[in-house]
């Protein structure tokens, strides 16, 4: 079982960047005024920003990486790491994480490199970032996570557009030898079908057949460079899987699921969301919800609900749960005790 923890690890502060186009989700037109009223009562999505061409996520991300490395006065020259966290890459290689080392002006001895994963990818990042700074060898970091999701969905898929957000976050990090952090991380690959883009990779390349479209039911028209969405799927494994992982991490930390102020969890589904408080008997208050105004932001939704909905409260000392699960499948929590973590403004590009 991977649960493990580490000390030597403190968050400082958190911004986001989201595009500064949105769409509200009341003013979708493929689906009748009676399915988008159902649908934002389920999901909770009111509306997305979404990225125009030539926006992609290491802008946003260095958008956010900006302003709160003013924030937070920080010396880019004692940036030792920087993880990037992400499913839409500027390039299939080289990694963006080094391309923003440059473009952030760090220090060529910044150790940069990128994680591929989404919904959990947040937690899996803060556990990379926090074992590497364990180690004593790395002062200040900062984990990039965010994604453009949009660019692999169209409004001809009503599975899938009305769900999808963009937004770039970064997570400034200090070493500090007093702070633990207790992570919980999973996997089950043999449900990878259940959220995927089929063509592309090696394993089916572009081919003549990537970009014909299909009609799988009435309303979801795509091809194989889409993003597939099996929401029942995703929908069961995720109110299965993610309250015994959450509550198996706080009882790890010693703690109860009463000691916590905040649970934190991935953004894709109201009603997913809330099945999952329900199922760990968690107050409606200590369960924030960003994907009103956002949508399913992947890699980002945690830490953009912590700036955005969190911002006063988290200036003060607090317990918070994170936990992410998704596309993989792959799910991850984390336990934390904070201090003052500096949330500025959301950034509109």
């Amino acid at each position: 079982m991977a649960m493990f923890s580490t000390s030597g690890t403190r968050i400082m502060g958190i911004a986001a960047a989201v595009p500064f186009p949105s769409e509200k989700n009341s003013d979708y037109g493929k689906i009748s005024e009676q399915e988008r009223n159902m649908l934002v009562k389920t999901t909770g999505i009111h509306q997305r920003h979404i990225a125009p061409p030539g926006i992609t996520t290491s802008d946003l991300c260095k958008a956010a990486a900006e302003k709160i490395i003013s924030e937070l006065n920080w010396n880019k020259d004692g940036i030792d790491l920087l993880v990037f966290v992400s499913q839409s890459p500027d390039h299939f290689l080289p990694a963006s994480s080094v391309i923003l080392q440059n473009k952030l002006g760090l220090s060529k001895t910044t150790a940069a490199f990128d994680i591929n994963l989404g919904c959990s990818g947040y937690v899996y990042g803060l556990s990379v970032v926090s074992s590497m700074m364990a180690t004593g060898g790395f002062r200040k970091a900062l984990l990039l996570a965010g994604d453009i999701s949009t660019h692999a969905i169209t409004p001809e898929d009503k599975s899938t557009w009305p769900l999808f957000g963009d937004a770039g976050t970064a997570t400034a990090i200090e070493f500090d030898l007093q702070k633990k952090i207790f992570f919980n991380l999973q996997s089950d690959g043999s449900g990878y079908e259940a959220i995927i883009i089929p063509d592309g990779g090696l394993r089916n390349p572009i081919s003549e057949k990537t970009y014909v479209k299909e009609e799988k039911e009435k309303g979801i028209m795509r091809h194989r460079r889409n993003l597939w969405l099996n929401g029942l799927d995703v929908f069961n494994f995720s109110v299965r899987e993610a309250p015994p992982n959450i509550s198996a991490v706080v009882e790890f930390a010693g703690m109860k699921t009463d000691d916590v102020d905040f649970f934190i969890l991935h953004q894709a589904n109201r009603l997913m969301n809330e099945t999952i408080r329900k199922k760990l008997k968690i107050p409606i208050e200590k369960v924030p919800y960003s994907l009103d105004d956002f949508g399913n932001t992947s890699s980002a939704s945690i830490p953009l609900t912590i700036a955005t909905r969190l911002k006063e409260n988290i200036r003060s000392p607090k317990k918070i749960v994170l936990s992410g699960f998704g596309v993989g499948l792959s799910w991850a929590s984390a336990y934390l005790e904070t201090e003052k973590i500096i949330c500025p403004e959301v950034i509109f590009v």
